[in-house]
C-alpha cells in the first residue's frame, strides 16, 4: 500500500468557487490530482486537457509538477484581456485627466 498525502484542488469563477480536498498517492502530479478531484463535474466550461494552466499557492507549475502534502492546486482560467493592455489604458486615462483637469465646484 502506498503512502497518501492530503492536497486540495481549487477552481473559481467570479461568482462561484469550489475546493476539493483529497488524498492522493505520494508522487501524484498536479494534473493527476485535478483529474482525480472530479472538480470538472461542477463547472460546465472547465475542460481538463494538457492545455490547462495550473499553479500551486499562486505560482504557476507544470502539469507534471509532483505535489507535496498540504499543497493546493489552482486551476487558472484564460485571461479575458491582456494585463499590459489594461495598464496602458489606465495610464492613458490618467494622462488625459492630468492634461484636462475637471473644475471643482
Amino acid at each position: 500500500m502506498s503512502e497518501l498525502i492530503g492536497v486540495e484542488v481549487v477552481y473559481a469563477l467570479p461568482d462561484i468557487q469550489r475546493i476539493e480536498s483529497l488524498e492522493v498517492p505520494v508522487g501524484t502530479s498536479a494534473f493527476e490530482a485535478v483529474n482525480l478531484s472530479g472538480i470538472d463535474q461542477y463547472f460546465e466550461d472547465l475542460e481538463l486537457s494538457d492545455a490547462i494552466k495550473l499553479g500551486v499557492f499562486g505560482k504557476p507549475v507544470a502539469l507534471d509538477y509532483v505535489l507535496r502534502a498540504g499543497e493546493r492546486v489552482e486551476i487558472y482560467r484564460p485571461l479575458v484581456i491582456d494585463p499590459k493592455e489594461v495598464r496602458k489604458q489606465r495610464a492613458a486615462k490618467a494622462k488625459a485627466e492630468r492634461s484636462n483637469p475637471q473644475p471643482k465646484g
